[in-house]
């Protein structure tokens, strides 16, 4: 099945069928009415994914568009508690619709099964609904009880989307419903330190799954059967780089490679600097142990050394940004952190139906620019948003062809017009990933 015709599909069942069936069974809908949970949901993702800062006068023209007319009392009426858990429930079920492009022409991506970058980010919300997601607290005495902490993994091969899951911001990155989705035998997760288990890298090692992360500071270090301090072993052996066969951990140990890199000292001293800003903003002073850790990059994997070098580690690292671009499109084009009302269950429903969009939005970008290393998916959203009428209007006339049709109109604008540049005094990610085969 074709790129196009799996996004068809996936859009049609979730915001068609799904959405009409789980609206009867959370009783958003109960009689046969003219806006059905289908209508609703088509209003809300096209409404917002074309303009999000969308009034309420502007999703009843989208409704309007889908061949309903409701007035603006009437629609914001419906943003009740049973409209909330329908949105959460069509959400989870978009959710569950995994749609993949063809591997990316970046040959050491595809010395890997899949590549995955896993990370959340955080929404704050208001603290009246801390009864539903509860938050960490914070220093201002306002909106500090409620957050929701979004998880999502990503395939930086097929650009396959696992998440967005949601869990209160309070609980763990590891508690998460997606770190219990087992991965691909082969495959590479690479994730930052909040995700650092020795347990999880124990079980990826009994999978075949590889993996590449940053190293906890207090991580205890058996290396020459010795155990080390981690600021001892590397004050003793790197003076420039080294990459060891070391076994992490004290109670629970985990056989791996360290690898390490000395930075020059200018990016030491930036790196010093933000960890001193970032604890003084908690209230709070960074030890002497850490911020001589600063003038090193420190990484741990399970990859061996002929499949990939520390170089290699090094840039592969790098692409765990990617995911945090992701974060950043979605908040600063999709505006899921924004609301137009202070209602609690409006602004639930706003925020569910934002994120369907933006899976529908990630869809539509593997259409149309995720075969190209050089993609600039800030440009391409900005394109998704410029056509988002003309999937309402698509959808209206309940005609597949025509569907299938605007989506090849989009593949054709994102192919031409959603490229970055080459660089050569900050290098793109792409270009540091495809230069790896230029190396000997």
């Amino acid at each position: 099945m074709s790129i196009i015709s799996q996004v068809v599909k996936g859009m049609q069942s979730i915001l068609t069928y799904a959405a009409d069936i789980i609206a009867s069974q959370t009783g958003f809908i109960q009689r046969l009415r003219k806006l059905t949970g289908s209508i609703f949901v088509q209003t809300l993702v096209f409404g917002w994914l074309s303009n999000p800062n969308a009034t309420i006068e502007e999703l009843t023209q989208s409704a309007a568009t889908l061949g309903i007319t409701i007035t603006p009392q009437g629609l914001d009426k419906r943003f009740t508690e049973k409209a909330a858990t329908f949105l959460q429930r069509v959400l989870e079920a978009a959710v569950g619709v995994v749609i993949a492009q063809k591997p990316v022409a970046i040959p050491v991506l595809q010395r890997f099964s899949s590549v995955y970058i896993q990370d959340s980010s955080t929404i704050t919300l208001p603290d009246v609904l801390a009864v539903i997601y509860q938050g960490c607290g914070g220093s201002t005495a306002k909106n500090t009880s409620s957050a929701i902490k979004t998880q999502i993994r990503l395939n930086l091969n097929t650009g396959e989307l696992l998440g967005p899951y949601l869990q209160s911001g309070k609980e763990h990155d590891q508690s998460s419903q997606l770190s219990q989705l087992r991965m691909p035998k082969g495959a590479l997760r690479i994730a930052d330190l909040g995700y650092f288990s020795l347990s999880n890298f124990k079980e990826f090692n009994s999978d075949g799954v590889y993996w590449l992360s940053r190293v906890k500071s207090s991580c205890g270090v058996y290396f020459s059967n010795k155990r080390w301090d981690l600021l001892t072993l590397l004050e003793k052996h790197c003076q420039d780089r080294i990459d060891l066969p070391v076994r992490l951990g004290v109670k629970e140990q985990v056989d791996c490679r360290l690898m390490a890199v000395k930075v020059e000292e200018k990016v030491a001293l930036s790196r010093r600097c933000k960890l001193i800003a970032a604890a003084q903003s908690k209230g709070k002073r960074v030890s002497n142990r850490t911020l001589k850790l600063a003038k090193w990059i420190i990484l741990c994997c399970n990859v061996s050394a002929e499949l990939l070098s520390v170089d290699e580690a090094l840039v592969l690292m790098r692409t765990r940004w990617q995911i945090e671009l992701l974060f950043k499109l979605w908040k600063s084009h999709g505006h899921i952190d924004e609301w137009r009302s202070e209602k609690p269950w409006r602004i639930m429903c706003e925020l569910y139906a934002k994120l369907i969009a933006m899976i529908i939005q990630h869809w539509i970008l593997l259409v149309g620019c995720w075969q190209y290393p050089n993609r600039s998916l800030f440009k391409a959203v900005k394109t998704i948003q410029r056509h988002a009428i003309n999937l309402a209007v698509a959808f209206a006339s309940g005609c597949f062809k025509q569907l299938k049709e605007v989506l090849e109109t989009i593949q054709r604008c994102l192919a031409v017009g959603c490229r970055i540049n080459k660089r050569k005094a900050k290098p793109h990610n792409y270009q540091l990933l495809l230069d790896i085969n230029d190396c000997p």
